[in-house]
């Protein structure tokens, strides 16, 4: 039986630790595609050798040809500027729409049957871009957002309740930003609505930190965070592989859904070998459903920028 085949695009701190979980998770063959000689070459190197002590038999590649990506399975768009301190994901737009253009039309040349997942920022833009620029179906585009966006929302709350993050189901919608939507009502613990355990005051303190969870981490580090956003990609990733059919938060097209009118946007959506297999529309109430439109209202308008980009 064939092994499946991963490109990463972009060796950075978020490509390359991508591939090294996907590597330790053995979910198939990897290629780590970078312009910068020698970069994803000697990652590539350190992460195969990573694998005669984490005893996975994944085959690494890195390399600035593209040829070598061939058929992959899945492609992941990690390249682009990450955020500095003091920036916004919205700055990054200009420089990276022209990054992501450029590796999609390589992925379509390449790799014209593979799911696109992509991980850089302004996240649901660069989506949008992806999407225009291969023609792909709407189904086979999807980003990285709401599973990095729940991750950080799930290690807040089992902080503050002191129990297993193991055991915390969270939900979120809306663009990749400062207005993204945790939802308190559909998020639980064993089935407990946390609205069941946490006042209000606490919930939105911990919806706010989440909502700023990028920049924390920005202001602590001098840049991006990579390694919840390479685990919430792996894991994307390994639903479509896998065909697990597992409901995530992420950024999915919707047409229809939600009345968002054919635009990518952070959705619950069921991933499986098609990519977003569906969207999973939850019954909003009034001020859930006014959050959402003020987000994607700003989705909308990157994707305007991102038109006049193309």
């Amino acid at each position: 039986m064939s092994r499946n085949k991963i490109t990463v695009v972009g060796a950075g701190n978020v490509g390359a630790t991508t591939a090294y979980i996907a590597a330790a998770q053995n979910l198939g063959d990897i290629v780590l595609v970078d312009i910068v000689e020698g970069l994803a070459e000697g990652k590539a190197l350190d992460i195969a050798e990573a694998g005669g002590v984490q005893l996975y038999d994944s085959k690494i590649t890195g390399t600035t040809d593209w040829e070598r990506a061939a058929e992959s399975n899945i492609v992941i768009i990690t390249s682009g500027i990450p955020r500095k301190p003091g920036m916004s994901r919205d700055d990054l737009l200009t420089k990276n729409v022209q990054i992501v253009k450029e590796t999609s039309e390589k992925t379509a040349r390449y790799c014209p049957d593979s799911i696109i997942i992509v991980v850089c920022n302004p996240l649901d833009a660069m989506v949008y871009a992806a999407a225009k620029v291969t023609g792909f179906a709407k189904n086979k585009i999807m980003g990285m957002a709401g599973a990095l966006d729940c991750a950080r929302f799930s290690y807040f709350l089992a902080s503050e309740l002191d129990v297993s993050v193991k055991d915390i189901k969270c939900v979120l919608m809306g663009g990749h930003g400062d207005d993204m939507v945790p939802l308190p009502r559909f998020t639980s613990v064993s089935g407990t609505p946390i609205t069941k355990l946490l006042d209000e005051e606490k919930i939105a303190g911990l919806i706010e930190r989440t909502r700023k969870g990028g920049i924390e981490v920005v202001n602590l580090l001098g840049s991006s965070a990579y390694y919840a956003p390479a685990a919430g990609t792996v894991k994307m990733a390994e639903a479509v592989l896998k065909d697990e059919k597992i409901v995530m938060s992420c950024c999915a097209y919707c047409d229809s859904e939600y009345n968002a009118g054919g635009y990518f946007v952070g959705v619950p959506a069921v991933l499986g070998k098609n990519g977003v297999e569906r969207v999973i529309e939850l019954d909003l109430n009034e001020s859930e459903q006014a959050q959402f439109e003020k987000s994607l209202a700003h989705v909308k308008q990157l994707a305007a920028k991102v038109d006049k980009l193309l």
